[in-house]
């Protein structure tokens, strides 16, 4: 039997295809939707229910993670050194090759046997990417591209919203607060992105507090698997702390840029679905 969560995410994948099926079938490109969703929020699972269903409906569709475009562990060492230490760290704005996403996508629409498109494959447990040679191939164009990742859509910060530190990790270690400077204007880059994006899907959670719960509880269950680089409890509330402000930044401002809002409570069942 089908466990609550997969049902859910089964009829929520449903409606939503329903929402976009007439302007997917209509589209003389591929179709890209932007599933925006933090930490935690269920976004990678419901990308592939989403991905099964559309292919059910005879709509080729793949799916891009903006985790997978991670730069690599020694290019965010080369900017912990240039830039600052912090970006040692993968997550914020700035961390990811996003060129190389939008060459993807240009690329998908003449996807085929003779010139397939390849992208990238992050491997969390080590902290960097796959080789080349192990990546994705896509040898047909897509009828539907499905991107999703933390914060999608999200715009820089007001200046004056960088005076004051969100935490301890800023307080002390972005003291003169060059980091979440350097990482605001880094999220400029990111526009071109979010404008390829035909609709957006936001995952809502509740707040911030229900987001640190929620990876709290998928690294535990890393923790119980024994996986490689599966952080304890100190580890990760320093890891989550980097992506503090600009997660309090998307639960504030993205579902006003949403053309679909999917609001959850604690527990992670929908709440609410609106459609802009």
């Amino acid at each position: 039997m089908m466990s609550l969560a997969s049902q859910q995410n089964e009829a929520l994948a449903g409606h939503l295809l329903d929402q976009y099926a007439g302007r997917i079938a209509r589209s003389r490109r591929p179709y890209i939707l932007g599933l925006s969703g933090l930490q935690g929020s269920g976004k990678s699972t419901l990308a592939q229910v989403m991905k099964a269903q559309a292919e059910a409906r005879g709509w080729p569709t793949e799916v891009l993670s903006l985790d997978d475009f991670y730069y690599s562990r020694s290019d965010r060492e080369t900017l912990a050194h240039q830039v600052h230490p912090l970006l040692r760290t993968r997550g914020v704005p700035g961390t990811h090759e996003i060129e190389l996403l939008l060459s993807v996508l240009a690329a998908l629409p003449h996807a085929s046997d003779k010139l397939p498109v390849t992208h990238p494959r992050f491997d969390k447990g080590r902290d960097t990417r796959i080789p080349p040679s192990r990546w994705p191939r896509v040898t047909r164009p897509p009828k539907l591209v499905i991107v999703e990742g933390w914060a999608l859509g999200i715009k820089p910060q007001l200046q004056g919203a960088l005076d004051t530190p969100v935490n301890e990790l800023e307080r002390i270690e972005d003291a003169d607060g060059s980091w979440r400077h350097w990482v605001n204007k880094q999220l400029r880059g990111y526009q071109p992105l979010w404008r390829k994006f035909d609709a957006l899907i936001v995952l809502q959670a509740p707040g911030w507090e229900i987001v640190r719960r929620w990876r709290s509880e998928q690294e535990q269950s890393l923790l119980a698997r024994h996986a490689p680089l599966a952080m304890d409890a100190e580890a990760l509330a320093r890891f989550l702390a980097h992506f503090e402000r600009l997660s309090r930044h998307a639960l504030a401002t993205l579902p006003a840029q949403a053309d679909s809002c999917v609001e959850y409570d604690e527990e992670r069942h929908v709440t609410g679905l609106g459609h802009a």
